[in-house]
């Protein structure tokens, strides 16, 4: 993906984009021999997985998406600001999540899960736009291929963490919390 966004994007929704790929330096990254030479970013493994966990909650809850993104509700980005977490900030559209075994991922059952997740959503993008609104995803008609794999992956990652998978999404603000470095 060549346009870029962070968990959220500035604007009505008042939320932050400070790690947009255009601004964010690391990028262009290192390369890590730890982790099979894909380029590295500034976030430490726990804030990926924090991240991607938060993208893939979002992706997994239809509800969530009817009431959250469709109706406007601010503070917790839209369709686009939850895909660009899941592969673009994550690399996971340039590298196969079994690259991050050990690290990002416990197991090389939560990267196969995540790999089909990326896989179905990127088929998404391709078709509706870098910047499409939240309604063109949910009318796509790969988009419930795309919600449920999703679920499954958060449902494993969740568990694999001890956290509730039924949980409403953390709002961007509180995943920024969570996720400071102090």
């Amino acid at each position: 993906m060549s346009a870029s966004s962070d968990s959220a994007s500035t604007g009505s929704s008042g939320t932050d984009s400070s790690n947009r790929s255009a601004r964010n330096s690391s990028r262009a990254g290192h390369r890590s021999s730890a982790t099979g030479g894909q380029p590295l970013n500034d976030l430490p493994w726990w804030r990926w997985r924090a991240r991607l966990r938060s993208a893939l909650h979002m992706l997994s809850d239809p509800a969530f998406q009817q009431q959250t993104w469709l109706a406007g509700r601010p503070g917790y980005g839209d369709a686009t600001d939850a895909v660009y977490r899941l592969v673009e900030d994550t690399w996971l559209d340039r590298w196969p999540a079994e690259k991050y075994v050990g690290t990002v991922f416990r197991d090389t059952e939560e990267a196969v899960l995540v790999d089909a997740v990326v896989l179905r959503v990127l088929r998404v993008l391709h078709e509706v736009g870098a910047d499409a609104s939240a309604a063109a995803y949910l009318d796509h008609p790969d988009w419930p291929d795309a919600v449920r794999a999703a679920r499954e992956a958060h449902i494993r990652l969740a568990v694999s963490d001890g956290d509730s998978p039924d949980t409403e999404p953390h709002a961007l603000e509180l995943v920024r919390k969570l996720t400071r470095i102090n």
